[in-house]
């Protein structure tokens, strides 16, 4: 009996330091990305605030998934998705391509701004996903969109107006 005791306490002393998770405390704002190459993909970017205030972007894209162990790169950055030279405002986590989905916390983007909740609807910037993160196949990308304060509409989005990725971030920034 005294050792069933002892190894409840032991149990519940265990359980009681796991980690809490973050979990998510609003719906969100989410913007479209919309197909970009010949490769059939689309998708949806969704800000959260988590329980700990800070910010969480899901990338969640719509296509055939793989069997396979893929990934494939993503970048927020300034400006619209017509605009040259669009320098990275904060990398993100690799898309899965078996569950076509990557979480990415931000924080301080590449300029050295904080990256909050308030100011998603004012940022002027937009979302590319590539098929791969260096070579012939980086300068394919998967789906795009703008965000914030730039046009997110079907209406506005031509994929033949989509400038590639510039792979570097703001000089200042280091």
């Amino acid at each position: 009996m005294r050792y069933n005791f002892l190894f409840a306490l032991v149990f519940l002393g265990f359980i009681s330091c796991q980690p809490e998770e973050n979990l998510v405390n609003d719906a969100g704002l989410s913007y479209d990305l919309y197909q970009s190459s010949d490769f059939d993909f689309d998708g949806k970017a969704t800000f959260q605030t988590l329980d700990n205030g800070d910010i969480e972007l899901l990338i969640q894209l719509f296509g055939d998934k793989s069997n396979d162990p893929y990934f494939y790169t993503g970048h927020l950055h300034f400006g619209s998705f017509d605009q040259g030279d669009a320098p990275i405002a904060h990398a993100l986590n690799p898309i899965d391509s078996r569950t076509l989905q990557s979480r990415t916390v931000l924080g301080i983007l590449s300029d050295g701004k904080e990256f909050d909740f308030e100011a998603i609807n004012d940022f002027d910037g937009h979302i590319k996903i590539h098929l791969a993160d260096q070579g012939p196949d980086y300068n394919i990308i998967l789906v795009s969109g703008n965000i914030g304060k730039n046009d997110n509409s079907r209406e506005a989005f031509n994929a033949q107006q989509l400038m590639l990725c510039s792979p570097y971030f703001p000089a200042d920034s280091f």
